[in-house]
């Protein structure tokens, strides 16, 4: 009885094929009790998919699904608490180890190459199998019996071959493949890479050829699938950005940042523009891949405002561009606003000469919870552009003079008086005036935090009052 492999992916064991008896020992309780239920209930149920292939590869899956012969219907109706999430019959169990239960389909008619005209629900496993994407992803392991850990792997298109050989492959024709889901062309590039796979050739031509129709697909698509890309800790998100590039992917998901190749400009790393922006990416954490949308978009201003080796003014021009951009691919207001904010002010110049109000200015300039995001976005940039920070004057000084600010007043709720105080002591009604006045107070405490009292507050208020 075959195994799974120990972690550090070894590859699936020498002579599995379609029929090999295959134990599973490591299947978390989630999936091992809908696999007995379903076949309890006198269901075919198997583990399928990119989870079966990352446990062939010795991964640790990140999710787990199942398919099944039983009716979404049936299905939603024998685990309380699940969802029915879409028309293709996927029903999801929550839980710790969540998973996803879709009944076996047939799918036809792509008339808009992203989503199937026409789905039938069947008790056919192999044309479940037949409609998947690559091969390595239309695996299933069929249990012995319910609950059991032994079972044998089903493998109608040759994916265990594939696994071996570190081939990426479609499913039966390409062209119909990709003509079927114009995103299968993004997925394809990102498992080539995650894996270290390369493209059979005829699945790279039809890949190649599908580039354009991507842009049929919808923007939170699209957005989901580069945020998984860039997610992902194996891919190096340069080498993956510039396959976008070289098949023409880029040109049509980011145009903006595409029309940096070619923008010149004086690093000590070298690279133009684009160079630059991809490597910074690289040197973000993936456990964050809104800052290293961040770092993918802090420059692409540089293509409207190069004149004569400068970029005059590209962090505002930028930040409006990635604004634009983002909200294009539908991510939240949040994320959008904290991107926007971050290219804004990538490019601040510190050194030794501010004084302690410069520094209280700019915390209350950039706000203490982007400071962190920063000089995180700050460090990229610099080992991008092959820049050392000086041990003294640099950004470890900047960073221990924002520290001993720690105790400054930084926002209005921090003064030591509020808006009723200027209302009730100089008989101020309700409105802008008041936010006004705090806004001013708060200018001059970050100039001298000793203003903060509230004698002296309510003394340059009403002088401030009185210039009005």
């Amino acid at each position: 009885m075959a195994q799974l492999p120990v972690p550090g992916r070894p590859g699936p064991g020498v002579g599995l094929s379609d029929g090999t008896p295959y134990a599973i020992g490591a299947l978390p309780t989630a999936p091992r009790r809908i696999l007995a239920v379903l076949a309890d209930d006198g269901h075919e149920a198997v583990l399928v998919g990119g989870c079966l292939r990352d446990l062939l590869l010795g991964d640790r899956p990140g999710d787990w699904d199942v398919a099944t012969s039983a009716p979404p219907e049936v299905v939603a109706a024998r685990f309380p608490g699940s969802v029915w999430e879409n028309r293709f019959g996927t029903v999801l169990v929550p839980g710790p180890d969540p998973v996803e239960i879709t009944t076996y389909r047939s799918e036809s008619g792509y008339s808009d190459r992203r989503r199937p005209d026409e789905v039938t629900f069947h008790g056919s496993l192999s044309a479940d199998l037949a409609r998947r994407d690559f091969t390595i992803n239309a695996i299933a392991w069929l249990p012995d019996a319910p609950g059991a850990d032994t079972g044998r792997l089903v493998d109608p298109f040759g994916g265990l071959d594939d696994l071996r050989a570190g081939r990426l492959r479609a499913v039966g024709a390409p062209a119909e493949r990709f003509a079927e889901d114009a995103l299968r062309v993004m997925r394809g590039v990102r498992f080539g890479l995650r894996f270290g796979f390369g493209t059979e050739p005829e699945t790279e031509t039809a890949l190649r050829e599908a580039v354009p129709a991507t842009a049929g697909l919808s923007a939170e698509r699209i957005r989901d699938e580069l945020l998984r890309l860039l997610a992902d800790g194996r891919i190096v998100p340069s080498v993956a950005l510039g396959r976008w590039e070289q098949i023409g992917l880029l040109a049509i998901i980011l145009p903006e940042v595409g029309r940096l190749r070619g923008v010149v400009q004086d690093k000590p790393r070298g690279g133009d523009a684009l160079d630059h922006s991809l490597w910074t990416v690289d040197a973000l954490p993936p456990d964050d891949p809104v800052l290293r949308l961040a770092g993918l978009l802090h420059d692409i201003g540089k293509a409207d405002t190069a004149s004569n080796g400068h970029f005059i003014g590209h962090e505002v021009v930028g930040a409006d561009q990635a604004a634009t951009a983002l909200r294009r691919l539908r991510l939240g207001r949040r994320d959008v606003a904290r991107v926007r904010h971050l290219v804004r002010h990538h490019m601040f110049a510190y050194d030794a000469s501010w004084t302690d109000a410069a520094v209280r200015r700019f915390i209350r300039r950039v706000g203490e919870p982007a400071l962190g995001d920063l000089f995180r976005l700050r460090e990229a940039d610099n080992a991008a552009s092959g820049v050392i920070e000086p041990a003294d004057g640099g950004m470890g000084d900047l960073r221990a003079r924002i520290a001993q600010q720690e105790s400054a007043p930084m926002v209005s709720r921090q003064l030591a008086i509020t808006g009723h105080d200027l209302q009730a002591e100089l008989g101020l009604a309700p409105g802008p005036v008041i936010g006004d006045l705090l806004d001013r107070l708060l200018e001059a405490v970050v100039e001298d935090p000793a203003v903060n009292e509230r004698g002296a507050l309510l003394a340059l208020a009403r002088s401030l009052l009185d210039e009005r």
